[in-house]
Protein backbone atom coordinates (compact mmCIF):
# COMPACT_ATOMS: atom_id res chain seq x y z
CA UNK A 1 0.00 0.00 0.00
CA UNK A 2 2.86 2.37 0.58
CA UNK A 3 4.88 1.29 -2.81
CA UNK A 4 1.66 2.15 -4.51
CA UNK A 5 0.63 5.61 -2.63
CA UNK A 6 3.61 6.90 -3.64
CA UNK A 7 4.20 5.43 -7.09
CA UNK A 8 0.59 7.30 -7.62
CA UNK A 9 1.86 10.52 -6.02
CA UNK A 10 5.37 10.68 -8.10
CA UNK A 11 3.48 9.79 -11.26
CA UNK A 12 0.80 12.66 -11.16
CA UNK A 13 3.25 15.15 -10.37
CA UNK A 14 5.84 14.37 -12.85
CA UNK A 15 2.57 14.31 -14.98
CA UNK A 16 1.79 18.24 -14.10
CA UNK A 17 5.31 18.98 -14.79
CA UNK A 18 5.44 17.56 -18.32
CA UNK A 19 1.73 19.43 -18.86
CA UNK A 20 3.17 22.48 -17.42
CA UNK A 21 5.37 22.91 -20.60
CA UNK A 22 3.34 21.20 -23.23
CA UNK A 23 0.05 22.52 -22.62
CA UNK A 24 -1.41 26.17 -22.95
CA UNK A 25 -3.66 25.66 -20.05
CA UNK A 26 -2.17 27.38 -17.00
CA UNK A 27 -3.21 25.08 -14.46
CA UNK A 28 -3.40 21.55 -16.43
CA UNK A 29 -4.64 19.72 -13.60
CA UNK A 30 -6.43 16.98 -16.02
CA UNK A 31 -2.70 15.37 -16.25
CA UNK A 32 -1.99 14.07 -12.75
CA UNK A 33 -6.04 13.55 -12.41
CA UNK A 34 -5.79 11.14 -15.15
CA UNK A 35 -2.13 9.92 -13.92
CA UNK A 36 -3.82 9.03 -10.62
CA UNK A 37 -6.12 6.79 -12.77
CA UNK A 38 -4.22 4.82 -14.62
CA UNK A 39 -1.45 3.90 -12.15
CA UNK A 40 -3.29 0.85 -11.11
CA UNK A 41 -1.66 -2.05 -9.01
CA UNK A 42 -0.80 -4.09 -12.13
CA UNK A 43 0.50 -3.27 -15.43
CA UNK A 44 -2.59 -4.57 -17.16
CA UNK A 45 -4.69 -2.81 -15.60
CA UNK A 46 -3.09 0.60 -16.16
CA UNK A 47 -3.16 -0.20 -20.11
CA UNK A 48 -6.65 -0.91 -20.09
CA UNK A 49 -7.60 2.00 -17.74
CA UNK A 50 -5.61 4.09 -19.52
CA UNK A 51 -7.00 3.48 -23.51
CA UNK A 52 -10.83 3.91 -21.75
CA UNK A 53 -9.57 6.90 -19.81
CA UNK A 54 -7.97 8.73 -23.20
CA UNK A 55 -11.32 7.23 -24.91
CA UNK A 56 -13.58 8.85 -22.58
CA UNK A 57 -11.74 11.84 -22.82
CA UNK A 58 -11.87 12.24 -26.46
CA UNK A 59 -15.70 11.12 -26.96
CA UNK A 60 -16.70 13.88 -24.60
CA UNK A 61 -14.40 16.58 -26.05
CA UNK A 62 -15.46 15.48 -30.17
CA UNK A 63 -19.50 15.59 -28.61
CA UNK A 64 -18.80 19.00 -27.24
CA UNK A 65 -17.33 20.15 -30.68
CA UNK A 66 -20.13 19.05 -32.45
CA UNK A 67 -22.50 20.76 -30.22
CA UNK A 68 -20.65 24.04 -29.94
CA UNK A 69 -20.72 24.14 -34.11
CA UNK A 70 -24.56 23.61 -33.89
CA UNK A 71 -25.70 25.41 -30.82
CA UNK A 72 -24.41 27.92 -27.60
CA UNK A 73 -25.42 27.20 -23.94
CA UNK A 74 -27.72 27.00 -22.27
CA UNK A 75 -29.91 24.78 -20.31
CA UNK A 76 -31.73 22.73 -23.01
CA UNK A 77 -28.70 22.55 -25.10
CA UNK A 78 -26.22 21.32 -21.68
CA UNK A 79 -29.05 18.97 -21.40
CA UNK A 80 -28.43 17.26 -24.63
CA UNK A 81 -24.84 17.31 -23.91
CA UNK A 82 -25.16 15.49 -20.88
CA UNK A 83 -27.98 12.81 -22.62
CA UNK A 84 -25.77 12.42 -25.52
CA UNK A 85 -22.46 12.05 -23.65
CA UNK A 86 -23.78 9.33 -21.13
CA UNK A 87 -26.02 7.46 -24.43
CA UNK A 88 -22.40 7.54 -26.33
CA UNK A 89 -20.44 5.97 -23.57
CA UNK A 90 -22.40 3.43 -22.97
CA UNK A 91 -22.00 2.49 -26.79
CA UNK A 92 -17.87 3.06 -27.05
CA UNK A 93 -17.46 0.58 -23.78
CA UNK A 94 -15.37 2.70 -21.22
CA UNK A 95 -16.59 0.95 -18.27
CA UNK A 96 -16.48 3.27 -15.20
CA UNK A 97 -15.60 6.10 -17.42
CA UNK A 98 -18.66 6.94 -18.94
CA UNK A 99 -19.22 9.97 -16.48
CA UNK A 100 -15.83 11.27 -18.01
CA UNK A 101 -17.41 11.30 -21.45
CA UNK A 102 -20.14 13.93 -20.14
CA UNK A 103 -17.59 15.67 -17.74
CA UNK A 104 -15.27 16.19 -20.87
CA UNK A 105 -18.31 17.12 -22.80
CA UNK A 106 -18.99 20.22 -20.38
CA UNK A 107 -16.03 21.23 -19.42
CA UNK A 108 -15.11 22.00 -23.20
CA UNK A 109 -18.73 23.24 -24.05
CA UNK A 110 -18.65 25.73 -20.87
CA UNK A 111 -15.61 27.81 -22.64
CA UNK A 112 -14.98 30.46 -25.22
CA UNK A 113 -12.17 29.04 -27.28
CA UNK A 114 -13.96 25.19 -27.62
CA UNK A 115 -11.42 24.46 -30.21
CA UNK A 116 -8.13 25.25 -28.04
CA UNK A 117 -9.47 24.09 -24.38
CA UNK A 118 -10.99 20.73 -26.24
CA UNK A 119 -7.14 19.73 -27.74
CA UNK A 120 -5.61 20.73 -24.33
CA UNK A 121 -7.60 18.54 -22.47
CA UNK A 122 -7.17 15.52 -25.05
CA UNK A 123 -3.09 16.68 -24.56
CA UNK A 124 -3.58 16.63 -20.68
CA UNK A 125 -5.45 13.20 -20.70
CA UNK A 126 -2.24 11.86 -23.23
CA UNK A 127 0.31 12.89 -20.84
CA UNK A 128 -1.20 11.56 -18.12
CA UNK A 129 -1.49 7.97 -19.94
CA UNK A 130 1.64 7.92 -21.42
CA UNK A 131 3.32 9.07 -17.98
CA UNK A 132 1.25 6.54 -15.54
CA UNK A 133 2.26 3.65 -18.30
CA UNK A 134 5.32 4.61 -17.88
CA UNK A 135 5.75 3.84 -14.42
CA UNK A 136 4.41 0.45 -14.28
CA UNK A 137 6.23 -0.31 -17.74
CA UNK A 138 9.87 0.64 -16.32
CA UNK A 139 8.96 0.47 -12.70
CA UNK A 140 7.03 -2.85 -12.82
CA UNK A 141 4.66 -3.54 -10.61
CA UNK A 142 4.62 -6.23 -8.23
CA UNK A 143 2.95 -9.87 -9.20
CA UNK A 144 0.37 -10.49 -6.43
CA UNK A 145 0.61 -14.72 -6.58
CA UNK A 146 0.95 -14.97 -3.29
CA UNK A 147 -0.78 -12.82 -1.91
CA UNK A 148 -3.90 -14.65 -3.85
CA UNK A 149 -2.39 -18.04 -2.71
CA UNK A 150 -2.52 -16.84 1.01
CA UNK A 151 -5.85 -15.93 0.54
CA UNK A 152 -6.50 -19.65 -0.72
CA UNK A 153 -4.86 -21.01 2.17
CA UNK A 154 -6.62 -19.01 4.92
CA UNK A 155 -10.04 -20.25 2.77
CA UNK A 156 -9.10 -23.76 2.98
CA UNK A 157 -8.18 -23.33 6.71
CA UNK A 158 -11.70 -21.94 7.69
CA UNK A 159 -13.26 -24.51 5.80
CA UNK A 160 -11.02 -27.06 7.91
CA UNK A 161 -12.38 -25.41 11.15
CA UNK A 162 -16.23 -25.28 10.11
CA UNK A 163 -15.21 -29.52 8.93
CA UNK A 164 -13.41 -30.03 12.60
CA UNK A 165 -16.55 -28.12 14.54
CA UNK A 166 -18.98 -30.56 13.01
CA UNK A 167 -17.16 -33.88 13.37
CA UNK A 168 -17.43 -32.80 17.04
CA UNK A 169 -21.14 -32.50 16.99
CA UNK A 170 -21.39 -35.61 15.27
CA UNK A 171 -19.65 -36.89 18.18
CA UNK A 172 -20.93 -35.01 21.09
CA UNK A 173 -20.89 -37.63 24.46
CA UNK A 174 -22.79 -35.13 26.31
CA UNK A 175 -25.94 -35.54 24.05
CA UNK A 176 -28.38 -37.64 25.30
CA UNK A 177 -28.94 -40.71 22.57
CA UNK A 178 -32.87 -41.32 22.72
CA UNK A 179 -35.29 -37.87 21.66
CA UNK A 180 -37.11 -36.08 24.17
CA UNK A 181 -40.70 -37.49 24.76
CA UNK A 182 -42.00 -33.88 24.83
CA UNK A 183 -39.59 -31.41 23.09
CA UNK A 184 -40.35 -27.42 24.23
CA UNK A 185 -40.92 -25.83 20.94
CA UNK A 186 -40.60 -22.71 22.95
CA UNK A 187 -36.93 -23.24 23.88
CA UNK A 188 -34.44 -24.32 21.07
CA UNK A 189 -32.13 -27.27 22.29
CA UNK A 190 -28.67 -27.09 22.61
CA UNK A 191 -27.82 -29.77 19.49
CA UNK A 192 -29.94 -27.43 17.55
CA UNK A 193 -28.24 -24.65 18.31
CA UNK A 194 -25.13 -25.87 17.75
CA UNK A 195 -26.12 -26.99 14.27
CA UNK A 196 -27.23 -23.54 13.45
CA UNK A 197 -24.17 -22.07 14.18
CA UNK A 198 -22.36 -23.95 12.16
CA UNK A 199 -24.90 -23.40 9.31
CA UNK A 200 -24.21 -19.66 9.63
CA UNK A 201 -20.65 -20.19 9.66
CA UNK A 202 -20.99 -22.36 6.63
CA UNK A 203 -22.89 -19.57 4.75
CA UNK A 204 -20.59 -16.80 5.44
CA UNK A 205 -18.24 -19.26 3.65
CA UNK A 206 -19.74 -17.19 0.73
CA UNK A 207 -18.44 -13.71 1.99
CA UNK A 208 -15.17 -15.78 2.15
CA UNK A 209 -15.25 -16.89 -1.49
CA UNK A 210 -16.01 -13.55 -2.73
CA UNK A 211 -12.87 -11.76 -0.91
CA UNK A 212 -10.81 -14.50 -2.25
CA UNK A 213 -11.83 -14.11 -5.40
CA UNK A 214 -10.96 -10.72 -5.64
CA UNK A 215 -7.50 -11.05 -4.75
CA UNK A 216 -7.40 -13.74 -7.37
CA UNK A 217 -8.46 -11.29 -9.91
CA UNK A 218 -5.80 -8.76 -8.98
CA UNK A 219 -3.08 -11.50 -8.94
CA UNK A 220 -4.27 -13.00 -13.07
CA UNK A 221 -3.84 -8.87 -14.08
CA UNK A 222 -0.62 -8.79 -12.15
CA UNK A 223 0.59 -11.54 -14.47
CA UNK A 224 -1.11 -10.68 -17.71
CA UNK A 225 1.21 -8.24 -19.75
CA UNK A 226 4.14 -8.89 -16.91
CA UNK A 227 7.56 -9.16 -18.30
CA UNK A 228 8.84 -11.07 -15.16
CA UNK A 229 6.61 -13.93 -15.44
CA UNK A 230 6.93 -16.40 -18.14
CA UNK A 231 4.09 -18.94 -17.66
CA UNK A 232 1.15 -16.42 -16.74
CA UNK A 233 -1.81 -18.20 -18.26
CA UNK A 234 -0.62 -21.45 -16.32
CA UNK A 235 -0.41 -19.97 -13.17
CA UNK A 236 -3.86 -18.09 -13.63
CA UNK A 237 -5.64 -21.59 -14.56
CA UNK A 238 -3.80 -23.10 -11.57
CA UNK A 239 -4.95 -20.52 -9.46
CA UNK A 240 -8.50 -19.93 -10.75
CA UNK A 241 -9.46 -23.78 -11.17
CA UNK A 242 -8.41 -23.81 -7.54
CA UNK A 243 -10.67 -22.11 -5.86
CA UNK A 244 -13.67 -23.16 -8.10
CA UNK A 245 -13.29 -26.42 -6.81
CA UNK A 246 -13.03 -24.46 -2.96
CA UNK A 247 -15.79 -22.65 -3.93
CA UNK A 248 -17.68 -26.03 -4.76
CA UNK A 249 -16.80 -27.79 -1.30
CA UNK A 250 -18.10 -24.84 0.38
CA UNK A 251 -21.45 -25.21 -1.09
CA UNK A 252 -20.84 -28.58 0.02
CA UNK A 253 -19.95 -27.91 3.30
CA UNK A 254 -23.09 -25.55 3.64
CA UNK A 255 -25.78 -27.99 2.13
CA UNK A 256 -23.97 -30.58 4.93
CA UNK A 257 -24.44 -28.18 7.70
CA UNK A 258 -28.16 -27.68 6.38
CA UNK A 259 -28.81 -31.48 6.43
CA UNK A 260 -27.27 -31.49 10.12
CA UNK A 261 -29.86 -28.46 11.81
CA UNK A 262 -32.54 -30.79 9.97
CA UNK A 263 -31.57 -33.64 11.37
CA UNK A 264 -31.30 -32.13 14.73
CA UNK A 265 -34.61 -30.20 14.42
CA UNK A 266 -35.62 -34.09 13.73
CA UNK A 267 -34.09 -35.74 16.96
CA UNK A 268 -35.51 -32.86 19.48
CA UNK A 269 -32.04 -32.43 21.61
CA UNK A 270 -30.69 -36.24 20.90
CA UNK A 271 -27.49 -36.75 19.64
CA UNK A 272 -27.53 -36.65 15.97
CA UNK A 273 -25.74 -40.15 15.42
CA UNK A 274 -25.14 -42.49 17.97
CA UNK A 275 -21.84 -42.77 19.36
CA UNK A 276 -19.93 -45.07 17.25
CA UNK A 277 -21.21 -43.39 14.02
CA UNK A 278 -20.40 -40.26 15.28
CA UNK A 279 -16.97 -41.13 15.90
CA UNK A 280 -16.37 -42.53 12.77
CA UNK A 281 -17.59 -39.27 11.03
CA UNK A 282 -15.53 -37.16 13.22
CA UNK A 283 -12.58 -39.18 11.40
CA UNK A 284 -13.88 -38.82 8.30
CA UNK A 285 -14.67 -35.23 8.38
CA UNK A 286 -11.19 -34.92 10.25
CA UNK A 287 -9.36 -36.35 7.45
CA UNK A 288 -11.48 -34.76 4.69
CA UNK A 289 -10.31 -31.25 6.34
CA UNK A 290 -6.82 -31.88 6.26
CA UNK A 291 -7.40 -33.17 2.82
CA UNK A 292 -8.80 -29.51 2.00
CA UNK A 293 -5.23 -28.05 3.36
CA UNK A 294 -3.35 -30.33 1.44
CA UNK A 295 -5.60 -29.18 -1.86
CA UNK A 296 -4.93 -25.49 -1.11
CA UNK A 297 -1.11 -26.25 -1.08
CA UNK A 298 -0.69 -27.81 -3.73
CA UNK A 299 -2.78 -25.15 -5.64
CA UNK A 300 -0.67 -22.40 -4.01
CA UNK A 301 2.83 -24.46 -4.48
CA UNK A 302 5.52 -22.00 -6.79
CA UNK A 303 8.08 -25.34 -6.81
CA UNK A 304 8.36 -28.44 -8.48
CA UNK A 305 9.43 -29.78 -4.98
CA UNK A 306 6.77 -28.32 -3.17
CA UNK A 307 3.98 -29.63 -5.51
CA UNK A 308 5.19 -33.02 -5.13
CA UNK A 309 5.06 -32.71 -1.61
CA UNK A 310 2.03 -31.16 -1.26
CA UNK A 311 0.58 -33.58 -3.63
CA UNK A 312 1.64 -36.69 -2.28
CA UNK A 313 0.35 -35.77 0.94
CA UNK A 314 -3.15 -34.55 -0.65
CA UNK A 315 -3.01 -38.58 -2.02
CA UNK A 316 -2.06 -39.94 1.23
CA UNK A 317 -5.04 -38.04 3.04
CA UNK A 318 -7.42 -38.94 0.54
CA UNK A 319 -6.74 -42.60 1.06
CA UNK A 320 -7.40 -42.03 4.62
CA UNK A 321 -10.61 -39.71 4.32
CA UNK A 322 -11.90 -42.93 1.88
CA UNK A 323 -11.11 -45.75 4.07
CA UNK A 324 -12.88 -43.72 6.71
CA UNK A 325 -15.62 -43.09 5.01
CA UNK A 326 -16.23 -46.26 3.89
CA UNK A 327 -16.46 -47.17 7.68
CA UNK A 328 -18.69 -44.47 8.50
CA UNK A 329 -20.83 -45.85 5.45
CA UNK A 330 -21.34 -49.36 7.21
CA UNK A 331 -22.70 -47.54 9.99
CA UNK A 332 -24.95 -44.84 8.53
CA UNK A 333 -26.62 -48.10 6.90
CA UNK A 334 -27.17 -49.50 10.32
CA UNK A 335 -28.34 -46.01 11.82
CA UNK A 336 -30.85 -46.01 9.00
CA UNK A 337 -32.33 -49.37 9.89
CA UNK A 338 -32.28 -48.09 13.31
CA UNK A 339 -34.11 -44.54 12.98
CA UNK A 340 -35.58 -45.79 9.11
CA UNK A 341 -37.90 -42.15 9.19
CA UNK A 342 -34.57 -40.19 9.03
CA UNK A 343 -32.66 -42.13 6.08
CA UNK A 344 -32.87 -39.60 3.86
CA UNK A 345 -30.57 -37.46 6.17
CA UNK A 346 -27.94 -40.21 6.51
CA UNK A 347 -27.65 -41.09 2.87
CA UNK A 348 -27.27 -37.16 2.66
CA UNK A 349 -24.32 -36.96 4.96
CA UNK A 350 -22.35 -39.74 2.75
CA UNK A 351 -23.17 -38.02 -0.44
CA UNK A 352 -22.12 -34.68 0.60
CA UNK A 353 -18.51 -36.16 1.66
CA UNK A 354 -18.58 -38.10 -1.60
CA UNK A 355 -18.64 -34.89 -3.65
CA UNK A 356 -15.89 -33.46 -1.79
CA UNK A 357 -13.87 -36.02 -1.88
CA UNK A 358 -14.68 -36.52 -5.60
CA UNK A 359 -13.99 -32.73 -6.19
CA UNK A 360 -10.46 -32.74 -4.41
CA UNK A 361 -9.26 -35.78 -6.45
CA UNK A 362 -6.00 -35.68 -8.60
CA UNK A 363 -7.26 -37.19 -11.01
CA UNK A 364 -10.45 -34.71 -11.36
CA UNK A 365 -8.15 -31.60 -10.38
CA UNK A 366 -5.50 -32.52 -13.85
CA UNK A 367 -9.16 -33.22 -16.13
CA UNK A 368 -10.28 -29.72 -15.18
CA UNK A 369 -6.67 -28.32 -15.84
CA UNK A 370 -6.40 -29.96 -19.19
CA UNK A 371 -10.01 -28.31 -20.22
CA UNK A 372 -9.14 -25.15 -19.24
CA UNK A 373 -6.29 -25.07 -20.81
CA UNK A 374 -7.67 -26.18 -24.17
CA UNK A 375 -10.28 -23.69 -23.82
CA UNK A 376 -7.93 -20.41 -23.58
CA UNK A 377 -5.54 -21.90 -26.27
CA UNK A 378 -8.86 -22.14 -28.53
CA UNK A 379 -10.23 -19.05 -27.77
CA UNK A 380 -6.37 -17.33 -28.63
CA UNK A 381 -6.35 -19.35 -31.68
CA UNK A 382 -9.64 -17.83 -33.00
CA UNK A 383 -8.29 -14.31 -31.92
CA UNK A 384 -5.43 -15.03 -33.58
CA UNK A 385 -7.35 -16.25 -36.75
CA UNK A 386 -9.60 -12.61 -36.81
CA UNK A 387 -6.17 -10.99 -36.67
CA UNK A 388 -4.91 -12.56 -39.58
CA UNK A 389 -8.26 -12.36 -41.43
CA UNK A 390 -8.68 -8.80 -41.06
CA UNK A 391 -5.57 -7.67 -41.78
CA UNK A 392 -5.41 -9.91 -44.58
CA UNK A 393 -8.63 -7.58 -45.78
CA UNK A 394 -6.86 -5.06 -45.10
CA UNK A 395 -4.17 -5.93 -47.75
CA UNK A 396 -6.57 -6.44 -50.37
CA UNK A 397 -8.59 -3.27 -50.04
CA UNK A 398 -7.08 -0.82 -52.62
Amino acid sequence: MVVQTLRSTAAATLSYVVALRLSSEPAPLTAPLTALLVVQVTLYSTLTTSLRRVNSVVVGVLIAIAFSALVGLSWWSLALVILASLVVGRFVRVEEFVPEVAISAMLVLGVTQVADTAWDRVLETLIGAVVGLLFNVVLVPPVWVDTAGDSIGDLARRMRRLLLDIGEELADPDAPHEPAPLPDAASSPAPVERAAARLHEARRLDNDVADVDAALRQAEDSLRLNPRVKEGLLHRIVLRTGLDTLEICAVVLRVLARSLTDLARKRHGAALVRPGTGLALRETLRHLADTLVSFADLVTSHSSAGAETAETRLGEELAAARTARDRAAVLLREEAAHDPERWQFYGALLAEIDRVLDELDPDHRGRRLMEELDRHTRAREERRRRVTSLAGRARRTP
